[in-house]
């Protein structure tokens, strides 16, 4: 944006018309005219020509045409404003000046985040609009980076009141007028800059919340490697700091959003994998490797994550973070659900918590009546929740990164996991009281809600932590450990090796290890809970990678499996997302277990219910098809062992049974392919694909592939659709080349989880596609040649 000459800005106090006055009038020596002015400048600071500031304008019409509009006399301030701030300047009389412009905005913008939204329409010019329209904004900016400017070898200095009054006003205005706060996350020196106000305790919170919204609306993620000395910056945090400042690490840690991840293509994965690849490592990435070679940074985030609602900051502290929070607005929802719990509590507990008024506090800030700083128990919790959501955020974007295997080290030896099983019961999953606190406008179920949100979080990164990784153990205690050990023992096999490896210092403690106090409150949940899917995830990832006989045996002794059971056919779930999430926690947890499948014949004892159950699998294939496919996996590996108790299970498993059937497999296969097509495959979808692949490499096995094939062509006759089916098939399975033979990491989870050697995978692949057409297990043998459509261009760029 254009900057006002500095002949007008040293003329401005005295009433003088500047050159580039007139120059915007289009040369007109008279005024111009009042009902243009507000359109002129904001064409001005649209295009960085003419009007743009206040110091454009003389004082004399700046006050007469106030009277008009009411402008609160913000123009003639910002023309003081200007005067007071050039480079010799000592501050003393600018500092006052942004104290009586400060609670003219701040006043407006409380307003704005409450319901009296209504009154403060841009049309009505309120003072944030005029503030910035007559160049405040700019001018701001300018003022709090005038520390990078240096006369004669030393660098200007400004107090850390002043910029605590800079930084309220701009965030005021951000609030209140739209496109300022992208503004300014385009002037990427001023984002970079503000990181250095953060080494003061007086503007941290003001310069931390400001840096956290222009960062939710910059196109390009800033590169924390480009902020000045950030190792010591961030070493130098306190605790509380360091917890406030995850929020801004949430968004420069995390990809850009482009969407949900489980809803976006393939295709469109792929082509943007093969741009990053050119491009080298991502901000994101770059961003996560800094923080991480930070010295003790991931110990001070578990230290933060497993503290006590006992080991917080003191009460005295906390009330005067609560003050800042009181008029910074960012915070304003949480402080005023916070209150309102403290408020409940004080009526009945007479533990009154007081904040002095305005003008009226003593030294730091609070009254010395120590009876006046008892702090409500539930504002105390409720302080910790809003940090730990923050931190464990930031853990789990990290667990999930391309250091994941340094940060999993790093966690187990800090012993983060059991220091969340110690905080189980008390803070994470803590009962509700009658005031549970819910923020204003939402209810207490809500997504939004700290309480949820905070379980949420801990259940995502339980799911992280254990997903196809040796440390999942270190959700047990030692007694658990040594109940599957006993468990491999009795059944005659080999104790799984992470668990021999498995260090017994860092485990839980306590009589239950974290798997089993979540199944203890999973069993609990009630069936509409939203928190149904994300404990299913978490437990399903402590079983997910190498199929573990004792994994599932410590889990079906502790009654998970009719848990599940109980869900999907007696309470008849409706919600897609939790059924999809049961159907594959119940696959994983009986593939190829023999006595899963006796606990699920004893559940599922009636014909009516196993229809309901069939209902439930037919209702949606793309959240039930994991679960055909363990029970596909299980029933071939049951049909080549030759032992009674398996014997006895396959004649009496109704459900091993019905898959059993050839039309039941055929209709299965049918209704996958059909289902998804090469421009509509997502990560939640492409599982379909897979199962189908899994029928019919087992088909393979036994020599049927063409037999299936065969039956395919007469199912797409009898639809009337020749050939539709197995184009798209052949399609399909192109894709599924590209996509899997150059992804190792999806490669092995399709190996660890079917038990077929990804090399098999590989050759039915390849046997499928074989051109010649005169193979009988060769697709292109099943398509009439007037219906042959295989060579179709994919390819997303």
């Amino acid at each position: 944006m254009a900057a006002a000459p500095a002949a007008a800005g040293a003329g401005a106090g005295r009433g003088r018309r500047s050159a580039a006055t007139v120059a915007a009038w289009g040369g007109w020596g008279g005024r111009p005219r009042p009902g243009n002015i507000l359109l002129q400048l904001r064409q001005g600071q649209l295009t960085g020509r003419g009007l743009v500031r206040a110091v454009q304008f003389t004082e004399t019409f700046l006050t007469e045409r106030d009277k008009q509009s009411k402008w609160s006399g913000i123009p003639q301030l910002l023309l003081k404003l200007y005067a007071t701030s050039h480079l010799h300047s000592d501050f003393i009389e600018c500092q006052n000046i942004l104290k009586e412009i400060s609670p003219l905005l701040s006043m407006e913008a409380m307003a704005f985040v409450t319901e009296d939204r209504k009154l403060t329409q841009e049309t009505t010019y309120p003072n944030t609009y005029i503030f910035d329209l007559f160049g405040g904004v700019d001018l701001l900016v300018e003022i709090l980076m005038r520390p990078t400017i240096s006369i004669r070898g030393q660098k200007l200095k400004i107090s850390d009141e002043m910029s605590k009054d800079c930084l309220s006003i701009l965030y005021n205005t951000c609030v209140c007028t739209e496109g300022v706060t992208k503004r300014l996350a385009e002037k990427n020196d001023f984002v970079i800059f503000l990181f250095t106000l953060m080494t003061s305790k007086k503007t941290f919170l003001q310069t931390a919340t400001l840096i956290e919204d222009i960062l939710g609306v910059k196109k390009e993620m800033i590169r924390l490697d480009e902020v000045p000395n950030l190792s010591s910056l961030v070493s130098n945090f306190d605790q509380q700091q360091l917890a406030n400042f995850c929020r801004i690490l949430a968004v420069t840690i995390s990809e850009m959003d482009t969407g949900n991840d489980d809803k976006h293509t393939l295709l469109a994965k792929n082509a943007q994998h093969k741009k990053s690849l050119s491009l080298g490592p991502s901000a994101a990435e770059i961003n996560q490797a800094a923080l991480l070679s930070i010295p003790g940074f991931v110990e001070r985030l578990c230290k933060l994550a497993t503290r006590k609602v006992s080991e917080s900051t003191g009460t005295a502290s906390f009330l005067q973070e609560l003050e800042e929070w009181y008029t910074w607005l960012d915070n304003a929802l949480v402080l005023d659900a916070l209150m309102r719990v403290a408020n409940e509590e004080s009526e009945h507990n007479q533990a009154s918590t007081v904040f002095p008024p305005p003008g009226t506090s003593e030294e730091n800030g609070l009254p010395h009546t120590s009876a006046r700083t008892q702090l409500p128990q539930s504002m105390k919790i409720m302080h910790e929740i809003m940090y730990k959501l923050e931190v464990l955020y930031v853990l789990c974007v990290l667990l999930m990164g391309r250091q994941r295997n340094q940060v999993h080290r790093m966690i187990a030896e800090f012993k983060l996991i059991p220091g969340l099983n110690n905080l189980f019961d008390k803070l994470i999953w803590r009962k509700h009281s009658a005031s549970a606190l819910v923020l204003h406008g939402h209810n207490q179920n809500c997504d939004c809600s700290p309480d949820i949100t905070l379980k949420i979080q801990f259940l995502r990164l339980l799911q992280s932590f254990s997903d196809h990784h040796e440390n999942k153990y270190l959700l047990l205690n030692n007694q658990e450990l040594n109940e599957l050990s006993a468990i491999s023992l009795k059944a005659n096999i080999p104790e799984v090796e992470a668990v021999l490896n498995t260090d017994r210092s860092l485990v839980c403690d306590g009589k239950r290890g974290l798997l089993t106090r979540l199944l203890q409150v999973m069993k609990k949940e009630p069936a509409e809970s939203s928190f149904r899917f994300w404990q299913a995830r978490a437990v399903e990832s402590f079983l997910r990678g190498t199929t573990s006989y004792a994994d599932q045996m410590f889990l079906l002794k502790r009654g998970l499996l009719e848990h599940i059971l109980y869900c999907i056919v007696d309470s008849e779930c409706k919600s897609r997302d939790v059924l999809q999430s049961y159907f594959d926690l119940l696959g994983e947890l009986m593939k190829f277990n023999v006595d899963a499948f006796k606990r699920f014949n004893k559940y599922i004892n009636t014909d009516a219910k196993f229809q309901v159950f069939l209902k439930q699998i037919n209702s949606s294939l793309v959240d039930s098809n994991m679960l055909v496919r363990c029970v596909t996996l299980s029933l071939d590996r049951f049909e080549n062992q030759v032992d009674m108790k398996v014997a006895e299970v396959l004649s009496e498993c109704r459900l091993l049974a019905y898959i059993s059937q050839v039309p039941t497999q055929m209709s299965f296969l049918f209704r996958l392919i059909n289902i998804i097509h090469v421009q509509t495959l997502t990560q939640e979808n492409v599982s379909c694909l897979n199962t189908s692949l899994v029928i019919l490499m087992l088909a393979r096995r036994k020599e049927r592939l063409p037999l299936y094939l065969r039956l395919l062509q007469r199912m797409e006759h009898s639809k009337k659709y020749p050939g539709f089916l197995l184009n798209n098939f052949h399609n399909l399975l192109r894709f599924w080349q590209q996509h899997y033979l150059h992804k190792d990491k999806d490669s092995t989870c399709l190996e660890n989880s079917s038990c077929i050697s990804f090399s098999y995978w590989k050759e039915t692949v390849s046997i499928l596609l074989n051109p010649d057409r005169q193979s009988p297990s060769a697709l292109v043998s099943y398509i009439e040649e007037p219906y042959m459509d295989i060579d179709r261009d994919f390819t997303e760029e």
